[in-house]
C-alpha cells in the first residue's frame, strides 16, 4: 500500500465521529438508591438509640418549670444551648424531658436560680437549690470546642447530678456567669446549713 494510500485512509477514519461513551444509567440510579437507604438505616438506628437511651432515663422526673415571677436579674446571657450529661460523664448524654435537643438559648440568673428559655424546645429552671457549680470547659456529648469555649452548670435533679453546657454569643460572659453561679450557690447552701443548724438547736 502506497504512502499516499495510507494517508487517505488516515484521514478518513480521523473524519469519522467518535460514537458517544454510553452512561450506565442503571448501575448510577442502584448506587444512588443504596446510598439513600443506607443513610435512611444509619438514620433508624440513630433514633432507636435516642428512644432506647430515653426509656433508660425514664425516671428523670419532668424539668421544674420557670416561675412567674423569678425575681430580679442578676445576668443574663443568649447564646446555645449544648445538650446535658451525667455530671463528670461528658460522654453519657441525657436525653429525657427534652435535655438531649440542642436549640437556642437564653439564660437568666436569678434568686431562683437559672431561667432558661429554648425557643422550640422545653424551657426550665434550674432552681438555686439544685445548683452546685459551675465551670468553664471545652466539651460535652458531641460537641468540642476550644478551652473554656463551654459553660457548664452542675446540678442536682431527681437524685442525679447533671452537667448542662451552655455557649453564649460572646464567649467574654463566661467567666462572669462562673462567678455569680457559684457564689448564689454557696450563699444558698450556707443560708440552709444555718438554717438547719438552727432547727436543730431549737
Amino acid at each position: 500500500m502506497t504512502p499516499h494510500v495510507l494517508q487517505a485512509a488516515a484521514a478518513t477514519m480521523a473524519a469519522e465521529p467518535k460514537s458517544a461513551e454510553v452512561t450506565d444509567w442503571a448501575g448510577r440510579l442502584g448506587w444512588v438508591v443504596g446510598l439513600l437507604l443506607f443513610i435512611t438505616f444509619v438514620y433508624w438506628l440513630m433514633r432507636q438509640g435516642w428512644k432506647w437511651r430515653g426509656s433508660l432515663q425514664s425516671d428523670l422526673p419532668p424539668l421544674p418549670g420557670i416561675p412567674d415571677h423569678p425575681g430580679e436579674a442578676r445576668l443574663t446571657l443568649r447564646g446555645r444551648y449544648h445538650g446535658s450529661t451525667t455530671a463528670g460523664q461528658w460522654l453519657d448524654r441525657i436525653v429525657a424531658h427534652g435535655l438531649g435537643l440542642r436549640s437556642r438559648a437564653e439564660l437568666t440568673l436569678t434568686d431562683a436560680g437559672i431561667a432558661v428559655v429554648r425557643p422550640g424546645a422545653n424551657d426550665f429552671l434550674i432552681p438555686a437549690a439544685a445548683l452546685r457549680e459551675a465551670r468553664l470547659d471545652k466539651g460535652i456529648a458531641g460537641k468540642v470546642l476550644t478551652e473554656g469555649g463551654l459553660l457548664i452548670v452542675t446540678w442536682e435533679h431527681g437524685g442525679k447530678e447533671l452537667d448542662s453546657g451552655f455557649r453564649a454569643d460572646r464567649a467574654a460572659e463566661h467567666a462572669a456567669w462562673v462567678e455569680a453561679v457559684n457564689s448564689l450557690s454557696s450563699t444558698h447552701h450556707q443560708n440552709q446549713h444555718a438554717s438547719t443548724t438552727e432547727g436543730t438547736a431549737r
